[in-house]
């Protein structure tokens, strides 16, 4: 358990419907069920960050070649704010550090301003664009793609 009393622990099959509830509370457009238990499945590092046993946040990596890619972040929406994704982003970086990956890369919102100031507060800089990544009301959001040296 870290000082600030927030532990982690791999995410597991069990623990899906509680990931679920915490990322339709967080995303408009959140993940199924499905891709959570397929990125399970197929190995990708899937990690929990708890407080007295319960769920504050979840990520899904993929780690392979040399890079790693951030595919989710979520911090429950009380808990935003304090801190607590950059706790869990520099666990996250020693995972793929020891996994021997170079660089992190991750999508987020132009509009997600909350998760660009952690990003950015943990040495992410912004590298390019994808245009109509996301699903929007009305229609397509833009990605923005960030990276972060890790070595």
């Amino acid at each position: 358990m870290s000082e600030s009393g927030l532990y982690f622990r791999p995410m597991y099959i069990g623990d899906v419907p509680r990931v679920i509830s915490l990322e339709n509370e967080v995303y408009e457009f959140p993940w199924s069920e499905r891709i959570f238990r397929d990125c399970i499945r197929v190995g990708y590092d899937c990690w929990l960050v708890l407080e007295l046993n319960k769920i504050v946040g979840h990520a899904v990596l993929s780690v392979a070649a040399g890079e790693c890619h951030m595919l989710n972040l979520s911090i429950a929406k009380q808990h935003q704010g304090k801190g607590w994704g950059k706790i869990f982003i520099e666990f996250l970086l020693e995972i793929a550090r020891k996994k021997h990956a170079d660089v992190m890369m991750l999508e987020v919102r132009p509009s997600n301003t909350l998760a660009i100031n952690c990003y950015n507060s943990s040495g992410f800089n912004e590298i390019g664009c994808r245009k109509d990544y996301y699903p929007a009301p009305g229609g397509k959001e833009d990605a923005l793609l960030f990276a972060r040296q890790i070595s």
